[in-house]
């Protein structure tokens, strides 16, 4: 086992206080190491907050004023996607502690904190490049991420009818889509939003996108599998004259006259799995392909 010290920068979920004990344990177990140790303001404070008393790291940062070996994510697969955008460009392997629920993505448990922190220092640990998706709006700006690791979604407003999308790729006019929103997904989020509205799974690593309409006024639309080198561009037109763009999930208000142009991001998001892990067997667990409901 390596004796060298390993930086770390850990985000976290700023809403759950009974399973803030699994960042005591963790820190406990990084101290045993000697691990220089960054934490996130928001998720310092929180953890401060609960615990009444100062935690214990090297340094607190804000935005990106961060580097580091890794970084780990301690709550679901959405403080994974955030903790994804923090690195963008950066590159930092970043390692997913599940205290959530499903965990896609945060696929180390709680009670495995300890033999994943032995496996980093190690060594023993395989490295996953995932690709995101690039979101360029055209006449306007976004205040949030510009990149997505699972998906980003162009949606009506909550008190507005379906929404008109002009759709092209490469320039050439693919639809008019009529519907509640459509979603352009990565492989990596296609178990996410766009499987709740009958997207295709689609195995990480292939390099490919898919688009899938959210409550479709056409029965005949289906959802499409394209390359990953494609470019999107998407104009909008809606009877409140506004629409939503939703970036892994968080959204805000855009003009019809924002043209919204997606292509494959720079740069890979690089998640670290354990020894043995499979997407295949994270599939039959998490969504209990093959389940017999007869069975006891």
């Amino acid at each position: 086992m390596t004796t060298d010290r390993l930086r770390l920068a850990i985000f976290g979920n700023v809403f759950q206080p009974k399973k803030s004990a699994s960042i005591r344990r963790l820190l406990s177990c990084l101290a045993s190491f000697g691990d220089e140790v960054a934490m996130d303001r928001a998720f310092y404070d929180f953890i401060c907050r609960c615990s009444r008393e100062r935690v214990g790291v090297a340094r607190v940062f804000d935005g990106g004023d961060f580097d580091a070996d890794f970084v780990i994510s301690m709550g679901g697969d959405g403080t994974f996607l955030k903790a994804a955008s923090r690195v963008g460009a950066k590159q930092i392997p970043i390692v997913g502690v599940n205290v959530g629920r499903l965990g896609f993505l945060a696929d180390v448990g709680p009670g495995d904190i300890e033999a994943c922190i032995e496996a980093l220092h190690r060594g023993d640990y395989a490295i996953e490049d995932r690709g995101a998706l690039l979101v360029e709006p055209l006449g306007g700006s976004l205040a949030g991420p510009v990149c997505a690791l699972n998906d980003v979604a162009i949606l009506k407003r909550d008190d507005a009818s379906m929404i008109t999308i002009h759709a092209s790729i490469d320039g050439e006019s693919l639809a008019t889509y009529q519907a509640d929103g459509l979603i352009v997904c990565t492989p990596t989020g296609s178990t996410a939003y766009s499987l709740s509205n009958g997207g295709p799974i689609i195995v990480p690593g292939t390099p490919v996108f898919g688009i899938t309409a959210v409550a479709p006024h056409s029965l005949n639309t289906r959802p499409m599998v394209i390359s990953d080198r494609s470019v999107l561009t998407f104009r909008v037109e809606s009877r409140s004259h506004n629409f939503l763009i939703a970036v892994d999930g968080r959204s805000e208000k855009c003009a019809d006259g924002v043209a919204i142009r997606l292509r494959k991001a720079p740069y890979k998001v690089r998640i670290v799995k354990r020894p043995g892990t499979s997407y295949y067997d994270t599939l039959r667990e998490k969504m209990m392909w093959g389940a017999d409901g007869r069975e006891k």
